[in-house]
């Protein structure tokens, strides 16, 4: 819908119908228009007197054939798939279902159609036009950071903001809260340099959520592509209408730009929120169900579902290639965006045969002018045959890295629960490949290499999981609160709750563990954001959110999923910590490398790039990587040193020791210099550095020994 000098012209595709009626809607009076066609499958119109602001609607004839896929019904309102706003909420009642069904939602979805009118149920597109937006473009002020100096901070609007206090009352939980100093000056202060928004494309719940109360917090259950999700802006603009709410968050989004922090978003191309066969009929459903989703090829009908969700987008059509891509495209040249993060992106790599790289909207994603740039991200996967493609993306998608979650957690939280049962755990090598950049993964390029650690998007929690300190203090997952008596959410967290299940008291005879659960978060906090790659930090680590054991809180619009502001000591203290690991990571190029590494040297004194020792500082051998029983490295890197430094040269040296015994460690590296320590996982605050500086044990020269402590890490630099 396209607003012209005297009305509006309009198209939508609808290749199987025999006539679509163009509804608008003055209150609850409805005015219809037959559009023309279809031509290529495209019926058309131009409506002269039509303006901003107008409620509108389709409602598309032809044949009731589900055998066939075919699923017309006039008798339902149909949402725009590209309306630029909506109004109004969806209903969950009998009448926007396709079919007939009773009040319990149950019918038989090949029998007849239903005949009850669901206009008074279904969402109001609404004509927005965006040549007429009053907020500042944020496509002119992009902070266009290179991925080498990216730090993600994956947040959900209104779980960010709700319970901060220093945020006036009538923007929390909304896109205007985003760009508040508060938020920008804690962001800022972290040393983040973009926040990854969940879905803030509109959204619905499932109707098994609002049975029980619940709600489909995270979004990813989209009902319209084009449309900002209207629940997030402040009253006053959802009063004003849509395209006031557009306008708010694209003035957060400039505000954001302003402060140089890129803004992400997290996109579901994969499906919508129509459900399964037996789904409501809202949208796409009723324009062309044969056509938008995927189907098995079986008679009668079936769905292919390869998302785990009841429907999947055929991406094997080019209508759902272009609808796509179009979009992304609106969300980069009018939004301002800097970058999307693909949920379940395998499916957008689906043809005829399964994932392909080279599949039409990858490239059209990779070459498309408006998207060059920006960042794109995938999750690569989903839950279709063969649907783990972790690496397999091409240029210029950075991705997910699930490896390094599990190593990471395997290395900290598994294999340590294992030893203190007398267990064996994972060798060494998984982890030093981690911190490395994933070369294994990510060097498979043509030609090789060329992707470089960057394209690893490494992460250790994320949304969906157990938060950072409910690993370190949860064997299980206590997803009783989301009705599905504790069956959903992951059973493979890897997590270690130090001998005691849940939240430990001052007063409980287990309150010496509560120093170890903490010393475990700053393990895991440290080996994300100093590993090779581009890391990505889950809203609320870097002060110790829990979920209370909940590791799949989809559903929990509550202080389940909320971010606390009110922080109790040691809260503050890992902030503290949170701040000091990404300003070294900052402040050292050693520590961002855009290139895998080759093990030989960055300059004339013959330090490589690489180098791995054991806790005696030998080097490692291939003996020693494939040893179980070796829990304890030293890992050098070492990069050119940047523009206006007065060294030629930059090199970190981290000591890491996973077991659950202190270790004699000699300093590694025989290339000459000295030794700083920049910080000890073991120190609560980075300020006790001070003491051990009074105590002269900052510097240390290659081949001198110290003890480290068990389960513990220490950062080196050289000066």
């Amino acid at each position: 819908m396209h607003v012209t000098d005297d009305g509006v012209d309009v198209a939508v595709y609808a290749a199987h119908a025999t006539a679509v009626d163009l509804c608008l809607f003055d209150g609850r009076n409805e005015r219809r228009v037959r559009l023309d066609g279809p031509v290529h499958g495209v019926f058309t119109g131009s409506v002269p007197g039509v303006t901003d602001g107008q409620r509108y609607g389709f409602r598309a004839h032809g044949p009731w054939e589900p055998a066939a896929g075919h699923r017309y019904n006039p008798a339902k309102l149909l949402v725009d798939p590209y309306a630029r706003g909506l109004v109004g909420e969806l209903g969950y009642g009998p009448e926007t279902y396709g079919h007939v069904v009773g009040r319990d939602l149950v019918g038989d979805p090949y029998g007849p159609a239903s005949t009850v009118d669901s206009a008074r149920y279904v969402p109001r597109s609404v004509v927005v036009d965006t040549d007429n937006l009053t907020s500042p473009d944020p496509t002119t002020n992009r902070p266009w950071v290179p991925w080498s100096r990216s730090v993600i901070y994956e947040a959900h609007v209104r779980g960010l903001t709700l319970l901060n206090d220093k945020l006036p009352a009538e923007v929390r939980g909304t896109y205007a809260g985003l760009a508040h100093p508060a938020v920008v000056d804690h962001l800022l202060g972290l040393g983040v340099t973009a926040i990854e928004l969940l879905p803030v494309h509109a959204f619905a719940s499932e109707p098994h959520l609002i049975e029980k109360g619940l709600t489909n917090y995270w979004g990813y259950s989209t009902l319209g592509f084009f449309a900002p999700h209207a629940a997030y802006a402040t009253a006053a603009a959802r009063e004003a209408g849509p395209a006031a709410v557009l306008d708010e968050l694209r003035t957060a989004v400039h505000s954001l730009h302003a402060a140089g922090l890129e803004v992400l978003l997290d996109v579901v191309y994969n499906h919508t929120c129509e459900g399964g066969l037996p789904g409501q009929h809202i949208s796409w459903r009723g324009l062309d169900n044969a056509a938008y989703y995927r189907h098995n090829g079986d008679a009668p009908a079936a769905l292919d579902d390869v998302t785990g969700t009841g429907n999947t987008l055929d991406f094997r059509r080019p209508e759902v290639v272009r609808m796509t891509l179009d979009s992304l495209r609106y969300w980069a040249d009018v939004v301002g965006v800097d970058g999307f993060r693909f949920d379940l992106a395998v499916t957008l790599g689906r043809d005829a045969s399964g994932f392909s790289p080279d599949h039409p909207a990858l490239v059209g994603m990779a070459n498309e002018p408006s998207l060059h740039g920006l960042k794109l991200i995938a999750e690569p996967w989903d839950v279709g045959p063969g649907g783990w493609r972790t690496g397999q993306f091409p240029e210029p998608f950075g991705e997910w890295n699930d490896r390094f979650r599990n190593a990471v957690r395997s290395f900290w939280l598994a294999d340590p629960a294992r030893a203190a049962h007398g267990l064996p755990g994972h060798r060494v090598r998984d982890l030093a490949t981690r911190l490395s950049g994933s070369v294994d993964l990510f060097g498979h390029s043509d030609p090789p290499l060329v992707r470089g650690p960057i394209a690893s998007v490494n992460y250790v929690t994320a949304h969906d999981g157990f938060t950072m300190a409910d690993l370190v203090a949860y064997d299980h997952k206590h997803n009783a609160a989301n009705g599905e008596q504790n069956r959903d959410g992951s059973d493979d967290n890897r997590s270690w709750n130090h001998g005691i299940e849940g939240p430990v008291t001052w007063q409980s005879p287990a309150v010496d563990l509560v120093p170890l659960r903490r010393r475990s978060i700053r393990n895991l906090f440290a080996t994300l954001v100093l590993a090779a790659g581009v890391p990505m930090i889950t809203a609320g680590d870097e002060m110790g959110r829990s979920q209370k054991g909940n590791n799949n809180a989809y559903c929990q619009d509550s202080e389940i999923s909320w971010m606390r502001w009110d922080l109790s000591a040691w809260r503050k203290d890992l902030l503290a910590t949170s701040r000091w690991l990404l300003a070294l990571r900052r402040d050292h190029p050693a520590l961002r490398t855009e290139s895998f590494y080759t093990g030989r040297p960055v300059d004339r004194d013959r330090r490589p790039d690489l180098a791995w020792y054991d806790a005696l500082g030998v080097p490692f051998d291939h003996d020693r990587w494939h040893d179980p029983s070796v829990r304890t490295l030293q890992m050098v890197r070492t990069a050119a040193k940047e523009t206006g430094s007065t060294s030629s040269k930059d090199a970190v040296l981290l000591v890491i020791n996973g077991s659950l015994d202190a270790v004699d460690i000699v300093l590694a590296d025989d290339h000459g210099g000295t030794w700083r320590l920049a910080w000890d996982s073991v120190w609560e605050h980075p300020n006790e550095a001070s003491a051990v500086a009074i105590e002269g044990g900052l510097h240390t020269a290659p081949g001198e020994g110290f003890v480290i402590e068990p389960m513990s890490m220490r950062v080196y630099v050289l000066v």
